[in-house]
């Protein structure tokens, strides 16, 4: 088969991402590359989807400096093939099914969606077939202003983009870094997502900075959480490396071992949670005492080399565990959807436990300061802070709000809106946001903190921490709490707990138990849904038995 596009040499160091994935691509076209519900893409199919699509776009409308909408089920391989395509022509990308902060079970209205799409305007909207009457309802509600342009599927108005197959891609525009390539959303858990822009130059640089291991190595890279957030960049690194990308569309244990030993994945990107579930699963296997791990463990394990973890702060002797299970293959990444990855724990740093309360040090393109809130001076070693950094990965700002900009992008430096530390060992340590501190019988009480205290309870799976204000705008500390399988507690043992490891005011005024902890796309706690209390087992009493 002759490769669908014409790549030049000049690709393989080309600055634009998906030139080089490309480029790659065109090296090994019968390789098994990009694989999803059971199927596997070749290069050469892969790269002829992308031609295809970028026609598609062309007919649709879409010229440089334009946006696309994807609106596709989860890890959908359109979500890059569409955004392969759409950079390829220097226009942008919004993930409309992204936009969501909470799960896929609230989804976003429509009236919502036609918002986004108005605000980034969307001229063409990339489609699959359960979601064709959703895009119907968007160019309705915009007043007709986007074409739809179908993945696999087709109709009167929505020609089929895959119908294109035999089509010529023609003449590329010139790249452009300055150019808008993504809309992307923050993960909105305790506010309204904000939409951020980030730029041809920023995200080639999110790309080159996820890139890991030696050029030869080989690399298959499992996606569990959302393409449009954390692991997009990854996913473009692996391939453009001449990796294989598994496409999960979401996080099922079980699923997860099974893929790590059938296909032999060698990277993974897990939000907390999951590492902690994976590691319950795991530990209760026979063989997983001895190290190197034997039996059912080592079978799932032994092609393991980084398992990268991120998303909410992590509890040390959760880590512990999850290290005598995994071996030395964790990696901790701290970073945020403004700046990119900021921070690491690398395997040999999770080999000294006091590190593990820790979230590494800054990675080497970062720029880190911890500064004096509201006059900006760095604070000495040790102090707390907020925490500002500069690196090429920042992100260029909120389009729709330039006071928001204007407050946390001041001369190239972003105020991530975290508090931290510096520890003697020049690790960072962080202690909450500074826009989520309750403060509660005039003490600040952040809820890291309190979480990492229930969390060292032996019955508590997992924790999240929030404050809510009473109608005289009171603040009180509430807490939502998963017990581990066969363990409970009460509200008050619970309480006590807390108030001898922090204070009496850390306590929380009130605790639900839940049989498992609602995450939000991107593996965080929703505090809208915990806040709600919809789907909570039981108040300030006796607990049912927690369960997986």
């Amino acid at each position: 088969m002759t490769f669908p596009i014409d790549v030049p040499d000049s690709w393989a160091g080309h600055e634009h991402y998906a030139r080089r994935v490309l480029w790659r691509l065109a090296r090994q076209p019968s390789l098994p590359t990009l694989y999803f519900q059971g199927r596997w893409l070749d290069g050469a199919t892969l790269a002829d989807a992308v031609r295809a699509t970028a026609v598609g776009l062309r007919r649709a409308g879409l010229t440089p400096g334009g946006t696309v909408a994807v609106l596709t089920e989860p890890n959908h391989p359109a979500m890059l093939i569409g955004r392969y395509a759409a950079h390829l022509l220097g226009a942008a990308v919004v993930q409309v099914r992204s936009a969501n902060p909470r799960s896929d079970a609230f989804p976003l209205p429509a009236a919502t969606q036609a918002r986004i799409l108005d605000e980034t305007g969307t001229s063409v909207i990339l489609v699959d077939a359960p979601h064709l009457e959703r895009a119907r309802a968007l160019v309705s509600l915009t007043g007709g202003g986007p074409r739809l342009l179908g993945y696999g599927v087709g109709a009167a108005e929505c020609p089929d983009t895959l119908s294109y197959r035999d089509e010529p891609l023609g003449e590329l525009p010139a790249h452009s870094p300055d150019r808008r390539a993504l809309v992307a959303f923050t993960s909105g858990s305790s506010g309204t997502p904000k939409s951020i822009h980030q730029t041809f130059g920023v995200w080639d640089s999110t790309v080159r900075s996820a890139a890991s291991g030696e050029p030869d190595e080989r690399r298959v890279f499992l996606a569990v959480t959302p393409l449009s957030h954390t692991i997009g960049a990854m996913a473009d690194a692996v391939l453009a490396a001449g990796g294989q990308v598994l496409l999960h569309q979401d996080f099922d244990a079980p699923k997860v071992l099974r893929a790590f030993e059938d296909h032999g994945v060698t990277d993974t990107y897990l939000a907390v949670p999951h590492l902690y579930r994976l590691t319950e699963l795991l530990a209760d296997a026979p063989g997983h005492e001895q190290p190197p791990a034997s039996g059912p463990v080592g079978e799932a394990l032994w092609s393991l080399r980084r398992v990268v973890y991120s998303g909410t702060p992590a509890a040390p002797h959760r880590i512990a565990e999850a290290l005598r299970v995994f071996g030395p293959v964790l990696v901790q990444l701290y970073g945020t959807t403004e700046a990119g990855g900021i921070s690491n724990l690398s395997p040999f740093d999770h080999l000294e436990p006091e590190l593990l309360g820790s979230v590494g040090r800054p990675l080497p393109w970062v720029e880190v300061e911890v500064r004096e809130p509201g006059t900006g001076d760095p604070v000495p070693r040790g102090e707390s802070g907020e925490i500002w950094v500069r690196a090429s990965t920042v992100m260029d700002g909120y389009p729709n709000d330039p006071e928001q900009t204007a407050r946390v992008l001041r001369d190239g430096w972003l105020d991530t809106g975290d508090l931290g530390r510096w520890d003697r060992y020049g690790y960072l340590r962080l202690t909450g946001r500074s826009g989520q501190v309750i403060k509660s019988g005039g003490l600040k009480i952040y809820p890291a903190a309190v979480e990492r205290a229930l969390l060292s309870h032996p019955a508590v799976r997992n924790a999240a921490v929030h404050g809510v204000r009473d109608p005289d705008r009171t603040e009180y500390v509430h807490a939502a709490v998963v017990f581990r399988a066969g363990r409970t507690s009460t509200a008050e043992e619970l309480r006590t707990h807390v108030g001898e490891q922090l204070s009496p005011l850390h306590a929380p005024a009130e605790i639900t138990f839940w049989d498992s902890m609602p995450l939000n796309e991107r593996g965080k706690p929703d505090l809208a849904c915990l806040r709600s209390g919809n789907g909570r087992q039981a108040y300030d009493g006796v607990p049912p038995k927690g369960t997986p």
